[in-house]
């Protein structure tokens, strides 16, 4: 399927569906946008902009925010947390910035991610925000935690 940049009005923000998921898709895998960019002109013969790959990526925010919401389980009998630090650009230079993961067992042996959280360091501080977020969310109990 090959589209001509005609077949787009300025300032669209919504290719086509098939286009739109093709880039939450690549968006997912972890792919920078101008390799989006790329691959969207590679299959589709199509240029897009970082503001229109922006705003197609801007529709998983509701996603997200309902997902880092959503109720867990009052009991985790294994939780795992760790902290992973990245380099990651901002304004032209790299910072460094600490993902916290946290990951249950539930007491029917299925592994869970329960939250990811983002702050400039590691440390205590934020530790105890995190599992102050779990327990707002409806943990009450956890019976063996391992942290790396």
């Amino acid at each position: 399927m090959l589209f001509s940049l005609s077949s787009f009005k300025k300032n669209q923000t919504k290719l086509s569906e098939d286009i739109d998921n093709k880039i939450l898709s690549l968006f997912a895998l972890g792919m920078s946008y101008r390799d989006i960019q790329k691959h969207v002109a590679e299959l589709y013969g199509l240029e897009i902009s970082d503001g229109a790959i922006t705003h197609i990526t801007d529709k998983l925010l509701p996603e997200l925010k309902a997902w880092q919401q959503h109720p867990l389980e009052a009991l985790y009998p294994f939780v795992w947390l760790d902290a992973i630090h990245y380099k990651i650009k901002h304004d032209g230079h790299y910072i460094n910035k600490a993902i916290y993961t946290v990951l249950g067992l539930t007491t029917d042996g299925h592994k869970e991610l329960l939250g990811l959280y983002m702050s400039e360091t590691e440390g205590a501080h934020h530790w105890l925000s995190v599992l102050t977020d779990l327990h707002n969310r409806g943990i009450q109990d956890i019976l063996i935690v391992v942290a790396y």
